[in-house]
């Protein structure tokens, strides 16, 4: 379709920019070489972090039977600010917070009039979702490259679905994310996984997804042509287990990106992928860009 052709044509031409610019790069190491999310900022320092996913589709599979339907574009708009600081003298713990915003335009809208934040009865709605007080920690000394966040997120929203357009869960998640990366010698490749899981719980008509687990395993494998810029591909598979509410759901997606190294404390990462199969689920595409400073 003519958006997904427009943005794919730019993110194209983002990753040839980049690998321009890394072709000038010393070799030095960089923030997205060596400081993965497996690993912890010392005390003092700041990590800070803006992401932003836009999801948009026109088939699910709520069909009959759970067969793919095609179904008038819908669009999810999540923009995440987390910031982390060092406490300790080992690297061993940070504490931060998250927020999360919301812009969410369906019943066959344009995908970017997400950025419109017009409030459209019946077809958009927008506004802070969640805020999560949130811990990492190296849960063994000697092992760096292991990591744990968790985090609790509290729902500012009051009403999940209103006039028909959803905005965010609204129940209480505590997440746990493990993290755990490995360069292999030469620093040209490095492996990331990571595995998900979030409990969902609050009153079970307030929200779908409360009385409910998910777990989302991903793994990253990544390549760089210098220490500042690398291209990186992605598989992730989420499964939302049924604790109580009757509802159970999974995808799948494959994807891919880069990450450039702006400047010493700041880099950008621009991501896309494809939902290629799932259960009870949509089955659409996201594209995300971030920035990240550490200083």
């Amino acid at each position: 379709m003519k958006f997904t052709k427009n943005i794919i044509t730019a993110f194209c031409l983002l990753l040839t920019v980049s690998f321009a610019f890394a072709q000038d790069d010393d070799d030095q190491g960089s923030v997205i070489q060596t400081l993965t999310p497996s690993k912890l900022i010392g005390k003092g320092q700041y990590d800070i972090k803006w992401f932003n996913n836009l999801y948009t589709e026109t088939k699910d599979l709520f069909g009959p039977n759970g067969d793919e339907r095609d179904i008038p574009r819908n669009t999810f708009f999540t923009s995440t600010l987390e910031a982390y600081t060092g406490i300790g003298n080992n690297k061993r713990w940070n504490i931060g917070a998250i927020l999360e915003f919301r812009s969410n335009a369906v019943g066959g809208r344009d995908a970017l009039d997400v950025f419109k934040f017009d409030g459209e009865r019946g077809s958009a709605r927008s506004g802070l979702t969640s805020i999560a007080p949130s811990v990492k920690f190296v849960p063994f000394k000697n092992v760096n490259n292991f990591s744990i966040q968790s985090s609790f997120f509290i729902p500012l929203v009051d009403n999940e679905t209103e006039d028909g357009v959803f905005l965010d869960q609204n129940g209480f998640i505590w997440q746990n994310r493990f993290f755990y990366d490995y360069t292999f010698p030469g620093n040209k490749f490095q492996i990331f996984g990571e595995l998900n899981s979030e409990l969902n719980f609050g009153d079970e008509e307030d929200s779908f997804a409360n009385d409910s687990l998910r777990l989302t395993p991903g793994i990253f494998f990544s390549y760089f042509p210098s220490s500042k810029f690398t291209v990186l591909a992605l598989a992730q598979h989420s499964e939302l287990i049924d604790l109580g509410n009757d509802f159970d759901q999974n995808f799948t997606a494959l994807g891919g990106g880069a990450k450039y190294q702006l400047t010493k404390e700041l880099n950008i990462e621009a991501l896309y992928t494809n939902f290629v199969r799932g259960d009870r689920t949509g089955l659409g595409e996201t594209f995300n860009i971030g920035l990240r400073a550490v200083f």
